[in-house]
């Protein structure tokens, strides 16, 4: 078919039955005329992120994994644990479109000059059900990537790039001056890194492996702590009395960690603290948990004082709390340095089928630093 006259589209969906079991395939979608101001796009790149796991596999156990199928029209089925399928009731026997962020070619555009002027233009998109062939969306929701760029060097402009922008301004707005990021040397953290060195802002990054703490070092992190060490508590807070940062971005979200952030900040501040206070520091000291990559629960030991928050942060909530005008300034500023601050890699690109193979899985289910994925809907289709 040709991608550009196409009335069906494939759309990648996800669908967990009331019995726990999970299936996602492809199915054949209608694309409908793009209205007045909206588009049609032919999606290029998209990224499967951790936040786009827990919708495409939900609480599925996926060493149950089986793929059945043919090899253009593959269909994954997985089990959810018994004891997990209360938690998927919400979307119980809801067919679920994926994929938070893409970038393509707009083959389509409505009568609106908006929508006119971004015909045969490469632009950046965000808002679910990406990993398709196509996706109609308002022109104003576009973001038109600068000449020269390609849909997979615009595939994540949205989730890790205003995320890592997003922590820098929260810590700003909130009154810090340094900031502390878990999970460090993942492809958001290595744009966070870049973030910091380029506007000098102090960073404390939080890594598991040695081999995470070289490579972030390599890209000139001046504090990187490795969880791995058997010193490590006394190293984090050595890092956080040298740059003072009293925000911390946690990636993680079960287990000891952010409580133990919270711990070495109160050490760190009362280091020049001139009398003791039966109550901790009056400095605030703040963990948010921003993702799940633990899914255990959050266990921390009350010995930071009285003046500390933990709790969650999201992205969109953020961008809709600071308005519309400071929102489309950062992503002004991803636009501006797509190819060097906010450079995305990965360590392979699939089609949509390539995507539900068990060998491709294998490989981004682990979430693990440097096996990012991209998928690319136009890969295998005829022209």
């Amino acid at each position: 078919m040709s991608t550009d006259t196409a009335h069906t589209s494939l759309q990648l969906r996800s669908l967990i039955r009331a019995n726990g079991e999970l299936e996602v395939s492809l199915q054949e979608v209608q694309i409908p005329e793009p209205a007045a101001n909206e588009v049609l796009v032919r999606i290029e790149a998209t990224p499967i992120n951790p936040s786009d796991l827990a919708l495409l596999f939900g609480a599925a156990d996926m060493s149950t994994a089986k793929v059945s199928g043919t090899a253009d029209r593959p269909v994954l089925n997985a089990q959810v644990p018994e004891k997990l399928i209360k938690a998927m009731a919400a979307r119980a026997d809801e067919s679920m479109p994926v994929g938070n962020e893409g970038a393509g070619v707009v083959i389509k555009a409505g009568s609106s000059a908006a929508a006119q002027a971004l015909l045969g233009k490469t632009v950046a998109l965000i808002g679910g059900a990406m990993y398709a062939q196509h996706r109609i969306m308002a022109a104003e929701q576009c973001l038109l990537l600068p000449e020269g760029t390609t849909p997979a060097e615009g595939a994540s402009c949205f989730v890790n790039p205003l995320t890592a922008l997003s922590m820098v301004e929260s810590m700003r707005r909130e009154g810090h001056t340094a900031l502390v990021h878990t999970a460090a040397a993942s492809n958001l953290g290595q744009m966070l890194n870049r973030i910091c060195l380029k506007d000098g802002v102090q960073l404390v990054n939080i890594v598991r492996k040695p081999e995470q703490a070289k490579l972030l070092r390599d890209m000139g992190a001046q504090h990187v702590c490795s969880t791995d060490s058997p010193n490590f508590l006394a190293e984090l807070t050595d890092a956080l009395a040298e740059t003072g940062a009293t925000i911390a971005f946690d990636a993680i979200g079960g287990g000891k960690l952010p409580g133990q952030i919270l711990t070495c900040m109160e050490v760190a501040i009362n280091r020049n603290a001139k009398e003791y206070s039966r109550y901790g520091s009056a400095v605030h000291k703040q963990v948010y948990l921003y993702g799940m990559l633990d899914p255990a629960p959050t266990e921390f030991n009350r010995s930071f004082g009285m003046a500390w928050g933990m709790g969650g942060w999201l992205l969109t909530p953020f961008m809709q709390k600071i308005g519309q005008a400071d929102a489309q300034k950062l992503r002004q500023r991803v636009a501006a340095e797509l190819k060097t601050t906010f450079a995305s890699h990965y360590s392979r690109t699939v089609s949509l089928a390539e995507a539900l193979t068990l060998e491709a899985v294998g490989v981004y289910g682990q979430r693990a630093t440097g096996a990012k994925v991209l998928i690319d809907p136009s890969k295998g289709m005829q022209d």
